[in-house]
């Protein structure tokens, strides 16, 4: 969904909560991502259940830390990688889910200074 051009009106309020509706949607499809992808590495490189593999991978999502302890080399190069990764992922959704609202107070004030 593009946004509108500044010398394009403001979109209405319905329209605006909608597209803010649809980036949360795009940031979720990125979390859930990255949440499989975290999954499937603590199942298959750390040996982790399935149930322990999803949260040890949504505690390292969500910036909160480990819960078990990684003892082989594979398992702790996986974790190292995708703590980065998910740090990295917390920046993109942030901005993913900022971006219409950023955009809409910039179009606002132009708008204003016109």
């Amino acid at each position: 969904m593009r946004f509108e051009h500044h010398s394009q009106p403001l979109m209405p309020v319905r329209g605006f909560v909608l597209r803010v509706l649809i980036y949360v949607g795009y940031a979720l499809g990125v979390v859930l991502l990255f949440l499989g992808l975290g999954t499937l590495g603590y199942h298959f490189i750390v040996g982790l259940p399935w149930l322990d593999a999803v949260l040890n991978a949504a505690m390292i999502l969500s910036g909160m830390g480990p819960v078990d302890a990684i003892t082989s080399e594979a398992g702790k190069v996986f974790a190292s990688v995708y703590a980065l990764l998910s740090g990295i992922v917390f920046a993109v959704t942030t901005g993913i889910v900022i971006s219409p609202i950023l955009h809409r107070v910039l179009h606002r004030l132009q708008l204003k200074n016109e």
